[in-house]
């Protein structure tokens, strides 16, 4: 059985859509012939905890963790929040950020780059350098973001050049849609792409999320690149499907941030509740996770405030029961250019909730062509008024002649297995 490293930064018992990708490879590369050995921080800082998929993962599946040094302590006593989990992304649970927050920023992107995670690179390559020559190891896969995990992947080719080095973006690097908000200098801008480049050209092979992604890559780069998307896995469906929501419940599962707030949507919905006084009684927008405070702001504003349903971090059995129970599933998308490419991993799992979809986005993006090629929703653009009222009445009129329903079509390939597939075609260099 081949062996293979995977570098990655989150891993269980993290919760969030970052672990979820590479915990689901694992579950299933024995199937294919692959022996996969992790590589992970013994001391990380999650921001939330989920131990409902432990068991995906065999017991006897060597897990290699070696000390990381982050440097959360110092930016916890900057803003005050000792002992704190540190949110991911910008999230705030405030109507504005307060100039500590502002400072910590501008310090992680002007001189933590590229990330936080980078003094965990030099000992990990050092580490690591002797235990692939050890154990016969001649594949590594490191996995981003945090995107110093490529650099300890890039420091062991630099060692041994006979390794096959493959780099998986999760999502974009200096393309994110927050890296603007980085605040950075000229110089460290520079230094950003400067490393985004060494990475897209001293790999051997790169595997991206999204369509749009490997365009904006083959831009730069003339390595191969190859798609395999985030999916859903049949194994962690609930045993039994609950009954759905009797309210019309709109929900969204996982963060969401000040750019994902569709403000179109608040108000369409809230001109719905004044002409029609039923529609107000039977609407409920569920909000699962950690979210923006502008976001309940804009909430507020638009009188919705008593229709709102909001849940903290759930475990991820518990998000798919909810997906599975809601009327609507609300897939958010970031309202900035650029951010096409933008495929989020819940989209996958909400196809095979096998609920309606509601989704705001840009209408010729990857996620809304997805959409459409499933039959899984409706896709409006930002600034859609009119076919956001008409989609949305829609699904309430099918909601209360108890007809709302979806028949999606050829999602299978989105399955967790058929895309660990394609993984071990890279890995093993078949078409």
């Amino acid at each position: 059985m081949k062996k293979i490293l995977i570098i990655t930064y989150y891993w269980l018992p993290s919760g969030g859509s970052g672990v979820q990708r590479w915990v689901k490879f694992t579950k299933y590369l024995r199937k294919f012939g692959v022996e996969p050995v992790i590589y992970v921080p013994e001391n990380p800082e999650y921001p939330s905890i989920d131990h409902s998929m432990d068991s995906d993962i065999p017991s006897d599946i060597t897990i290699l963790k070696r000390p990381i040094w982050e440097p959360y302590n110092i930016y916890r006593k900057l803003i005050g929040k000792k002992g704190e989990a540190i949110n991911a992304g910008f999230i705030s649970e405030k109507s504005q950020a307060s100039w500590k927050d502002r400072l910590s920023i501008w310090i992680r992107g002007n001189f933590l780059i590229p990330d936080p995670r980078v003094f965990w690179i030099r000992p990990s390559v050092k580490f690591l350098s002797k235990y692939i020559t050890e154990n016969d190891i001649d594949t590594v896969i490191t996995t981003g973001p945090p995107h110093s995990m490529h650099f300890i992947g890039y420091g062991l080719k630099k060692k041994n050049a006979s390794i096959n080095w493959i780099a998986d973006f999760r999502d974009p690097w200096t393309k994110i849609y927050f890296y603007k908000d980085l605040n950075l200098s000229y110089i460290s801008d520079k230094i950003h792409h400067f490393l985004e480049n060494k990475i897209l050209q001293k790999a051997d092979k790169l595997i991206v999320v999204s369509n749009g992604m490997k365009k904006d890559f083959e831009q730069q780069t003339s390595v191969p690149i190859t798609v395999i998307s985030n999916g859903y896995d049949n194994e962690q469906e609930p045993t039994e499907k609950g009954a759905l929501d009797t309210k019309f419940t709109l929900s969204h599962i996982g963060l969401l941030t000040q750019k994902q707030n569709p403000l179109l949507l608040w108000k369409v919905l809230k001109e719905l509740c004044d002409e029609f006084p039923e529609f107000k009684k039977k609407l409920i927008i569920r909000l699962v996770g950690k979210i923006d405070y502008p976001v309940i702001e804009s909430i507020e504003n638009a009188g919705l405030l008593d229709n709102l349903e909001k849940l903290s971090y759930v475990p991820h059995t518990e998000a798919l029961k909810l997906q599975q129970a809601s009327q609507v599933l609300l897939l958010l998308l970031v309202n900035t250019p650029g951010t096409e490419n933008i495929l989020t991993g819940k989209l996958f799992e909400y196809l095979n909730a096998s609920r309606p979809i509601f989704c705001v986005a840009h209408v010729h993006g990857d996620a809304a062509t997805i959409i459409r090629e499933t039959n899984a929703g409706v896709v409006v653009g930002f600034d859609e008024l009119d076919k956001t009222k008409k989609a949305m009445l829609q699904y309430y009129n099918l909601f209360k002649k108890n007809e709302l329903f979806v028949e999606s079509k050829d999602i299978e390939k989105y399955s967790r297995e058929n895309l660990t597939k394609l993984l071990v075609n890279q890995i093993m260099d078949k078409d």
